[in-house]
């Protein structure tokens, strides 16, 4: 769909590789982590990620009861019955951090770049990041064609399209609104978890769970309540050599 070219400027480019190498390593760590705790609890702790963009522009005092009432959820979350593995829990606190990061890098992308060819070249340069690990850990297993079938389906739905929607929502909204509105991420996970795979969360971990996407919730509306919405957002600005980067 978009023929990625190869004439960059360098600081365009740099942003590519930023936001390639983030993707790569936000993927790896958290199918890490959900192979080592439920998807619930996982989506949850990678949250704190786009979540800690919110903390980083708060100015009112009342901004607090929001990283607080996270904190909490996070806490109900280990300690609520169900016991996760340590090092599931540090790859999930990976993959938000990568994730927070990839929301301020594509934010910068999505002004530099005026369509999804940057896109293009970071999602192929994070898989040639990721083959290494892919080989290491498949080996001939990846020639399968149930595999490569497996692997084009998850290629297509965890990256290509929310990836596509998310860059394009970057163009009409700061990254601290963007962020915030990924409040129903750990509800979904939970949900899936649960439905599809028969991951059971206990009752207090569940509170935990929606303890944090209310946090992100009221996050969300001081957020409108302060004029931080789409109408607010400047439009990118794409000089000549932007539009003719593309080959």
């Amino acid at each position: 769909m978009w023929r990625p070219g190869w004439r960059w400027e360098p600081r365009t480019l740099g942003v590519i590789v930023t936001a390639g190498t983030l993707l790569a390593v936000h993927h790896l760590a958290f199918y890490e982590a959900v192979g080592r705790i439920p998807l619930g609890a996982a989506t949850t702790i990678e949250f704190l990620g786009p979540f800690a963009i919110t903390l980083a522009t708060s100015r009112r005092p009342l901004d607090l009861l929001w990283p607080l009432l996270a904190a909490i959820g996070v806490l109900i979350l280990g300690k609520g019955g169900i016991s996760l593995n340590l090092a599931g829990i540090g790859f999930a606190a990976a993959a938000g951090a990568c994730w927070a990061g990839y929301i301020l890098v594509s934010a910068r992308l999505a002004q530099r770049v005026s369509d999804g060819r940057g896109l293009a070249l970071a999602v192929a340069w994070g898989a040639l990041l990721s083959m290494p690990y892919g080989i290491a850990q498949g080996g001939s297993q990846l020639l399968d064609p149930r595999v490569l079938l497996l692997a084009a389906a998850v290629a297509v739905l965890s990256s290509v399209l929310p990836y596509s929607f998310n860059l394009e929502a970057l163009r009409r909204m700061p990254p601290r609104v963007f962020g915030i509105l990924t409040s129903l991420e750990p509800a979904v996970g939970a949900v899936v978890g649960l439905v599809l795979l028969g991951q059971h969360l206990s009752a207090l971990q569940s509170v935990g769970i929606a303890a944090v996407a209310a946090a992100s919730i009221g996050s969300t509306r001081a957020a409108a309540e302060k004029g931080h919405g789409p109408d607010t957002m400047p439009q990118p600005k794409y000089s000549a050599t932007h539009e003719r980067s593309g080959l």
